[in-house]
């Protein structure tokens, strides 16, 4: 059974800090040009990096402080060799786990998952045109990543599929995406354009709320796109077409962020806990520990400054040098 932390992580906003989101390694084998500089990024050496042992005493630090989510990302976080130990080890805490991968190397770790009881799976799928998929992730494995949402899209799993939009590029798949929920308990989560170090954000390329829900409400009728009520902590505003078995979400974090219940914190592959996906100030939580530091006192020092909104940055063009100094996408974790 949980215990409930004493003196939960609360920002000055009255936000309760209860998600974590773990990056395991920063590489990829894909190369998503939202994500991931053109010219590719230099990598930690392996001894900056976290180490199994390393993962797992800074997860129970945040257990022991009221976090009852934690979610691997990466990079992809199967590529890293000891993920199963990872897992297993991370496991044994008293939280719920999840993962957010690009579908690849899914199918190897199907009864793994399984067993340990992780059942929430995120898998980044941007298009559902292999020519494109090529194009944005500058690899051909679209057969591979579909077939493992096939073999995840079961009862024991609850799946959902995120699709970055860009305008000019994938818009005009919006109800291809949402027709996969027809049949399907599978959740289509579409994810706003947002700027991160060397991807080449443009405000005029994000695909807004609106603009999805004017598609939705054209294509299937008003009186068929369905409004979910709004749950605390819920980054979607989400949807289902009547009838359909799944749903579809908007994540809208530029135009209409959820910044107002935000729960959330990261910790970088090497061991930088950082409290707003968009912010730039860092706590060195590896560095902490290794020297046998106070952990908790940094941790709650990195939530009491977290900023209102999007890191106290405005996120527009006017801002965009101030945007770029970021980390990339795939040195934050997905």
């Amino acid at each position: 059974m949980k215990i409930e932390s004493k003196n939960p992580l609360v920002d000055r906003f009255g936000r309760v800090h209860d998600y974590l989101r773990i990056s395991l390694i920063e590489k990829c084998n894909l190369r998503c040009t939202y994500c991931m500089p053109e010219q590719g990024i230099p990598l930690s050496p392996k001894s900056h990096l976290m180490t199994s042992d390393e993962v797992f005493a800074l997860a129970k630090t945040f257990v022991d402080l009221g976090v009852k989510k934690i979610r691997f990302t990466g990079g992809e976080p199967l590529l890293r060799k000891d993920f199963d130990e990872i897992l297993r080890k991370v496991a044994e805490l008293p939280v719920e786990l999840a993962i957010t991968t690009n579908g690849i190397l899914l199918d190897r770790y199907y009864d793994l998952l399984l067993e340990l009881n992780v059942r929430s799976i995120n898998v980044s799928l941007d298009t559902l045109d292999s020519k494109k998929f090529e194009e944005i992730t500058r690899r051909n494995q679209f057969d591979r990543v579909m077939k493992n949402i096939e073999l995840f899209n079961n009862e024991h799993f609850d799946l959902k599929v995120n699709a970055v939009l860009m305008r000019g590029f994938n818009e005009s798949e919006l109800v291809d995406f949402v027709e996969m929920t027809q049949h399907s308990s599978i959740a289509v989560r579409f994810i706003e354009f947002m700027p991160f170090g060397g991807n080449k954000w443009e405000e005029e390329k994000t695909v807004t709320l609106a603009d999805i829900l004017g598609v939705m409400n054209t294509f299937y009728g008003e009186e068929k796109v369905v409004s979910h009520a709004h749950l605390p902590n819920e980054t979607s505003k989400i949807f289902h077409i009547e009838g359909y078995q799944g749903t579809f979400g908007v994540i809208s974090s530029v135009t209409s962020p959820f910044c107002g219940d935000c729960n959330r914190m990261r910790l970088t592959a090497d061991g930088k806990m950082k409290n707003c996906l968009f912010g730039q100030d860092e706590k060195n939580l590896l560095s902490a520990l290794r020297e046998g530091q106070d952990i908790e006192s940094l941790i709650r020092s990195s939530v009491h400054e977290k900023h209102e909104k999007h890191g106290g940055l405005s996120l527009d063009n006017e801002n965009a040098d101030s945007l770029d100094k970021n980390r990339s996408m795939i040195l934050i974790g997905g």
